[in-house]
């Protein structure tokens, strides 16, 4: 195998092999039986709902891309935003010509993006618990 296809398999295992939410459950599965069975189907199927605390959101969805504050007139809230986390792949081709000569060149990128990505969700606390959910349509 060549080194690219071995470096592309690699990128492909590591964006995989992410945190499941069945990982997050096993690591700590006191707190998850101390939950209503309805808050543990919820959290088994990586879905959130008002009320949820930081822990059970934490345990659906992993951990926040960013937190931050927001102050509005009937106090301050904390935000938790997602973004999406999806392989995306990038396929360039170039010529450069000049001189009597012709090159054409290309690549492949792969990634799971970066802070750019685009949020797809927020969660926001308030009195530590959820509040509200938006989503990106």
């Amino acid at each position: 195998m060549n080194s690219r296809a071995f470096s592309l398999l690699a990128a492909v295992a590591l964006i995989a092999g992410g945190c499941s939410v069945q990982d997050r459950i096993a690591r700590n599965p006191a707190l998850f039986d101390s939950w209503p069975p309805m808050v543990q189907r919820l959290v088994e199927s990586g879905e959130i709902a008002p009320g949820f605390t930081p822990d059970q959101v934490r345990m659906a969805l992993g951990e926040p891309d960013h937190i931050y504050t927001r102050t509005t007139a009937t106090g301050t809230d904390e935000v938790w935003g997602y973004h999406s986390h999806k392989p995306i792949i990038t396929v360039g081709v170039g010529v450069v010509g000049g001189g009597g000569s012709t090159r054409v060149g290309g690549g492949t990128v792969l990634s799971t993006g970066g802070p750019y990505n685009d949020e797809v969700m927020r969660v926001i606390f308030s009195g530590n618990q959820v509040v509200a959910i938006e989503r990106a349509k």
